[in-house]
Order: C-alpha cells, then sequence, then structure tokens
C-alpha cells in the first residue's frame, strides 16, 4: 500500500480535482473580463484594475487558512477525529476576523485609486466593482474553511464540483447585472463584482450543506457544540498561516509592481507582459494543484507517525512536478506564437509577447520545484522559512536582478520587459534551490525525532 505507484494513483486522485476547482475559478474571471469587455473598452479594464486589488487582498487573507489542510490531515492520519471540530470552528472564528478585515481593506480601496490617476469613468467603474465584490469576502473565506477541512480529510471533490456549479452561475448573473435585466440595474463592469459575490455565497452555502447534511461528514456535526475562542489555537494557527499567506503575497505582489514599473515603458511593453503573464499564470496551477495533493498526504503520515513515507510523497510530488513542467515548457516553445495569437491582433504585442513566453519556459521547471517544496513544508508545519526564503527570492533577488536587467545600462542597455523576465527566472530559480534545501534540513529532523 506505501509503494511508489500507490503514491503516485492517491496524488493524481487528489490533483485532477483541485486542478479543475482552480480552472473553473480561473474561468470565471476570463468570463468576467469578456463579458465587461462587450459593454466597452473602459468596463473591461475596471474589473481588470479592480481585480488587481481585490484579488492580493482576498490571496492574503485565504493565505493564512492554507496552512489548515496539514493540521486536518495530520489529525486524521493519527486517527485524532475528536480534534477536528473544535479546530474547524476556531478556524471559523479566524476566517470572521479576517473578512472584517479584508472588507475594511476594501472599502478604503478608494486611496490606492487615487493613485492611479485613472480617468473619472474608469475609477467610478472600478471603485462600484470593488464596493460589490467585497461583500463576497466572508463568503470566500468561509468556502476556504469548509474547504480545507474536506481537502484535509482527503476528499478533493467538492470543492470542484462546486466550483463548476459555481462557473455555471456566473454567467446568468454577470448578464443580469451587466446589462440591467429582472429589475436589476444596468452597472456595466461593476456587475461583476455583484454577480462574483452572489456566487461566493452560493458556493460556500452549498460547501456548508454538503458537509453538514452529507453522508461522507454529516457525522461530524460540525454545527453543533461552539466553544470559545481558544486563544492557544488561533495562535497556532497565525503563526502556520501568516507566514504562507505572505509568501504568496510576495509572489503576486511581484508580478503586480512589476507591471507597475514596465508602464512608463509605453502600451506594447506592458501588453506584451501581460499576454506572458496571464498564461504563465494558467500554467501555475498544474503544479499548485500537485502541491496541494502532496501537503494532504504529507500531514497524513506525519499524523500517522511515518516520516519515511511522508518523505517517499515529498519525492514523488517532486518528480511528478517536473515532469509536468517539461511538458509545459515544451508546450510553450512549441506553441508561444499559436498562443499568443489568442490574446492580441497587434504584432507588436506578439513579438513580445513570443518572446517573454520562451523566457517563462525556462523558469517552469524552477517554478514548479518551488510551488510542490513550499507545499511540502507546509505539510511539515514549517512555515516560517517558507517566509523569509519567499521574500529574499522574489523581492531581494528576482526585482534587484530585474530592475538591473530591465531599466538600468549598468549591466546592458536596459532591456525593459525581457530583464524583468530575467528576474523573475532568478528570483524563483532562489527560491526552488533555497526550499529544497530547506526540505532536506525538515525531514531529516522528522526521520531522526
Amino acid at each position: 500500500m506505501h509503494n511508489s505507484g500507490y503514491q503516485v494513483k492517491k496524488l493524481v486522485q487528489l490533483a485532477l480535482p483541485v486542478l479543475a476547482a482552480q480552472i473553473a475559478q480561473t474561468m470565471m474571471g476570463f468570463i468576467d473580463t469578456v463579458m465587461a469587455g462587450q459593454i466597452s473598452a473602459a468596463d473591461m479594464a475596471a474589473v481588470a484594475v479592480g481585480t488587481s486589488i481585490w484579488l492580493p487582498t482576498i490571496l492574503l487573507f485565504a493565505g493564512i487558512l492554507m496552512a489548515t489542510p496539514a493540521l486536518i490531515a495530520q489529525y486524521h492520519g493519527a486517527q485524532q477525529q475528536q480534534k477536528l471540530r473544535p479546530l474547524v470552528h476556531q478556524m471559523l472564528y479566524l476566517a470572521t476576523v479576517c473578512s472584517v478585515a479584508a472588507m475594511l481593506i476594501l472599502t478604503n480601496a478608494t486611496w490606492v485609486l487615487n493613485q492611479m490617476d485613472l480617468e473619472p469613468k474608469l475609477q467610478s467603474l472600478t471603485t462600484g466593482y470593488i464596493d460589490a465584490i467585497l461583500w463576497g469576502a466572508p463568503a470566500f473565506l468561509l468556502f476556504m474553511v469548509v474547504r480545507s477541512f474536506t481537502e484535509g480529510l482527503s476528499w478533493t471533490k467538492p470543492s470542484m464540483v462546486i466550483g463548476f456549479i459555481g462557473l455555471l452561475i456566473n454567467i446568468p448573473a454577470n448578464y443580469v447585472f451587466i446589462n440591467g435585466h429582472l429589475g436589476a440595474p444596468a452597472m456595466g463592469g461593476a456587475g461583476c463584482g455583484v454577480a462574483t459575490a452572489i456566487v461566493f455565497w452560493a458556493m460556500a452555502l452549498m460547501m456548508c450543506a454538503y458537509v453538514l447534511w452529507g453522508k461522507r461528514f454529516g457525522h461530524y456535526q460540525l454545527h453543533k457544540q461552539f466553544g470559545k475562542i481558544d486563544w492557544q489555537q488561533q495562535k497556532m494557527l497565525w503563526k502556520l498561516g501568516l507566514p504562507v499567506a505572505l509568501a504568496i503575497f510576495f509572489e503576486v505582489t511581484l508580478f503586480a509592481f512589476v507591471a507597475v514599473m514596465i508602464a512608463p515603458l509605453g502600451a506594447i511593453e506592458v501588453a506584451g507582459h501581460q499576454v506572458a503573464a496571464n498564461f504563465s499564470s494558467l500554467i501555475f496551477i498544474i503544479p499548485l494543484s500537485i502541491g496541494i495533493a502532496v501537503t494532504i498526504r504529507i500531514g497524513y503520515y506525519l499524523g500517522q507517525g511515518k516520516p519515511h513515507i511522508a518523505a517517499m510523497v515529498a519525492k514523488i510530488g517532486m518528480i511528478m512536478g517536473i515532469v509536468v513542467a517539461a511538458i509545459t515548457a515544451a508546450i510553450t516553445v512549441i506553441g508561444a506564437t499559436r498562443i499568443a495569437d489568442l490574446y492580441s491582433n497587434d504584432q507588436m504585442v506578439l513579438t513580445l509577447a513570443v518572446e517573454l513566453m520562451l523566457l517563462c519556459a525556462i523558469y517552469q521547471i524552477s517554478d514548479s520545484i518551488q510551488v510542490v517544496a513550499s507545499a511540502c513544508l507546509r505539510g511539515y508545519k514549517d512555515t516560517i522559512p517558507l517566509l523569509w526564503i519567499s521574500f529574499a527570492a522574489y523581492w531581494i533577488v528576482g526585482m534587484s536582478i530585474g530592475y538591473l536587467f530591465g531599466l538600468t545600462d549598468l549591466v546592458v542597455p536596459a532591456m525593459g520587459a525581457h530583464g524583468f523576465w530575467i528576474g523573475f527566472i532568478a528570483g524563483l530559480s532562489s527560491a526552488a534551490v533555497m526550499l529544497f534545501a530547506r526540505l532536506k534540513v525538515v525531514q531529516r529532523r522528522h526521520v531522526v525525532a
């Protein structure tokens, strides 16, 4: 039962539904952009600008909850089922605090928009979008708590099914609030914010209903015996989750900050960068899904007191990630021109996008290693080093080299977007090396213990 073939099978069974759920989530963003774009360029831009503020904010708080599937898997592996309900309750208290914080930040997003110097119509639409979508923040984090519970118990299908139901709700909801049907006002791009908030609440309520009354999880009776806030457990959840959240935040904001740095170089550079960055984010969800599966399996075997099998799972996950990255890198190189054609008709944008996508192909193996290695460390509950490694790799190595090559003539003549993508390669490669080295240290410690 513990041979490598069995472990590969289990990881694939866990990772595929996670991947499908991530695709559904990505498709929602794509549909929002397309449907808003049918109204006007300003409506489409409002969704893009609003998302660039909403997404890092909510990911920062969702990241705090990303450390919890490993905890749940560990209790599950140790047959300590009695600890699960109190843990979920503490996660709900944590999610409530995070929801309030996220809503307060988004309520005050006007300050950020003022710094962007947007034209009045675009600022108004973007403000409307953010003001609407912020009401979905509590639902998004509630969904994350329940999803962490089911995935920690090695059951990843509910989030996939509910993700696709959410996608199906999103399309008519967008249609109603963008165009003004069924008595709703015509809100343009801002209507996507209302639709997304509704979808988040629908998904959260469906997930809760499934866990509370479904056969698989009903016996946990999560809705009963709510205790007081356990400050020791809250401290543990923050200690585990905050480094994960900040590590994700550093990576997300790096790409966003580079877009801002490139902006003065002109529309062609920005558009070419956006095409390559968007494609890169689509590829990224594959190793991310493998990583989530690896976190769950490592937590499960550590709970069982089997560190040797946990180490084997980490090794298999790493190999799977590298193999998948090699395939996606080859597809990127071979199909770069055709892929770029899907995004733009402008020949100058296409040329730049193809060149950047070839640089993207170079870092895919490094990216896969760092994603899976960080997932392994979450499984081992070793999250604080994750924070410092991410900061050093992305902002000290990646941003410094990107700025040096992109905007200065100190080493070579300023390369613009190309220079920043060389920085991405350096940053992700250094992250891969440091995270892999840290993983080996942690594994030795567990085997000796």
